[in-house]
C-alpha cells in the first residue's frame, strides 16, 4: 500500500471521492496528508472528517509563492509520499517540484485534453460550440495540462446547457474517474512511454 498525499484548494469533492474509496480499501493507498494554499478550504474539513493529517499555508504570506513552494516540498518528502494527486489545486507546481517528483504527480482537468487546457474548461466548451466534452487525469509535467494522458471521461454537452451545469456533470465523471487512475498507479500498472501512457494488464484482465 502507497502513501498517497493530495493538493487542494477548494471544496474537496474529488478529494472525498479519492479519501471514501481509499477507506472503502477500493485504491491501494494510504493517505497520508492533505495539503492546501489556502488555510479556510473546505477540502481541509473533508480531509479532518477522514482522519487525515493536514498542512496549509496561504500562498500570499510571507515570502509569497516561492516560500509556499517551499514549504509545500518539505511537507511532502516529510510525509513520505510516493504519490502526489492533485485535486482542484489551481496553481501551476514548479518545475523543481515536478522534477524531484517525476511522473508521481496526478491532475484531473474538466476537458478531454489537450483541449481546453487551464481555468474554466467548461465554460471554454460551451462558448466553443463543442458536442462532447470531459475530463482527464494525466501525469504533470512543467507545463499546463500538457502531461501524458492516463483516462478520459466523455461527456455529451448539451444544447440548453451552461458552464454550471455541464461543468457538474463533468463532475460525477471525475469522481469515478480520478480513484481509478489512483488504483492503477497504485498497482503498478501504469508505463510512461514517450507521450503515452500504457495500462499494463492485471490479474483480473488476464
Amino acid at each position: 500500500m502507497i502513501k498517497l498525499a493530495v493538493l487542494v484548494s477548494g471544496r474537496g469533492t474529488n478529494l472525498a471521492a479519492i479519501l471514501e474509496a481509499a477507506r472503502e480499501g477500493r485504491l491501494g493507498v494510504r493517505p497520508v496528508l492533505v495539503l492546501s494554499d489556502r488555510p479556510d478550504a473546505r477540502a481541509l474539513s473533508v480531509a479532518q472528517t477522514y482522519g487525515v493529517r493536514t498542512a496549509a499555508r496561504d500562498v500570499a504570506g510571507p515570502g509569497g509563492r516561492r516560500a509556499f513552494f517551499a514549504w509545500a516540498e518539505r511537507e511532502l518528502v516529510e510525509s513520505g509520499a510516493e504519490l502526489i494527486a492533485l485535486a482542484g489545486f489551481m496553481r501551476l507546481l514548479p518545475a523543481g517540484m515536478v522534477q524531484r517528483f517525476r511522473w508521481r504527480i496526478l491532475n484531473i482537468h474538466p476537458s478531454l485534453l489537450p483541449a481546453f487546457p487551464g481555468l474554466d474548461a467548461p465554460r471554454q466548451a460551451v462558448e466553443h460550440g463543442v458536442r462532447i466534452s470531459g475530463c482527464t487525469v494525466h501525469f504533470v509535467d512543467e507545463g499546463m495540462d500538457t502531461g501524458p494522458i492516463v483516462l478520459q471521461a466523455a461527456v455529451p454537452v448539451l444544447p440548453d446547457d451552461t458552464p454550471g451545469t455541464l461543468a457538474a456533470r463533468i463532475r460525477k465523471e471525475e469522481h469515478r474517474l480520478y480513484p481509478e487512475a489512483i488504483r492503477l498507479f497504485a498497482a503498478g500498472r501504469l508505463r510512461i512511454e514517450g507521450r503515452r501512457v500504457r495500462i499494463l494488464p492485471g490479474q483480473k484482465d488476464i
